[in-house]
């Protein structure tokens, strides 16, 4: 279960201290060192007034400039938060990606886009290891299509991890090998420096973006 966590006004207060803080300190210091040189130029050769008004602008900016920073941090963090939050209620759903396979005790949909220019396409598995373990002719349609992981002899492969990609034909040609992609039930939700993963069934972990649907199962 993924709980989702609160960001509170002194959270973030404590994160932004120390650099205003250290701004402030700054600041002092060039105003000190801006009236130094005032009172030590030279009286026959003053410094332009448009130099120091020059300084003045320069300082300010870059003042502005760590402080839009500071509120795009803590801008940031609420947004990763509401998005924990929003993620807690995809656990339990089924997402679909191009990430690896996982092979349980029961049928995996598959989805694909077949080229339209073949006629016919090949399923091709291969397993963890990378090593070719099955080859398959599939529908040449973009409905969903339920594998139920079965060898060359119709023999059911072992439970574990597996790799797909459809291969498009035109008669002998090979036209390009394609993406498939599957449903997998979500067990996790992460945060982190990144983004966001999520765990699926056998553990296979997909960064969010990459998620392009999700189902109730």
């Amino acid at each position: 279960m993924v709980t989702a966590a609160t960001l509170s006004p002194g959270t973030t207060t404590a994160a932004t201290t120390p650099k205003a803080n250290a701004l402030n300190a700054d600041f002092t210091t060039f105003l000190k060192m801006l009236t130094t040189q005032m009172k030590n130029q030279d009286p026959m050769n003053p410094v332009d007034s448009a130099d120091y008004a020059v300084q003045l602008a320069t300082f300010s900016g870059v003042e502005q400039q760590m402080k839009t920073n500071q509120l795009l941090e803590g801008l940031n963090g609420q947004f990763g938060v509401l998005g924990m939050s929003q993620l807690a209620g995809w656990v339990g759903q089924e997402a679909r990606s191009a990430a690896p396979v996982y092979l349980g005790d029961s049928a995996v949909t598959l989805t694909y886009a077949p080229s339209t220019q073949a006629d016919r396409a090949v399923l091709v598995v291969k397993d963890s290891s990378g090593a070719l373990v099955a080859r398959e002719d599939v529908p040449l349609s973009t409905a969903p299509y339920e594998w139920l992981g079965a060898d060359a002899l119709g023999n059911r492969l072992p439970n574990g991890m597996y790799t797909l990609s459809l291969e498009n034909y035109r008669g002998e040609e090979l036209l390009g090998v394609g993406e498939v992609e599957s449903y997998a039930q979500i067990l996790e939700a992460r945060g982190g420096a990144n983004g966001t993963t999520l765990v699926l069934e056998g553990g296979v972990e997909v960064d969010a973006t990459k998620i392009t649907a999700l189902r109730v199962p």
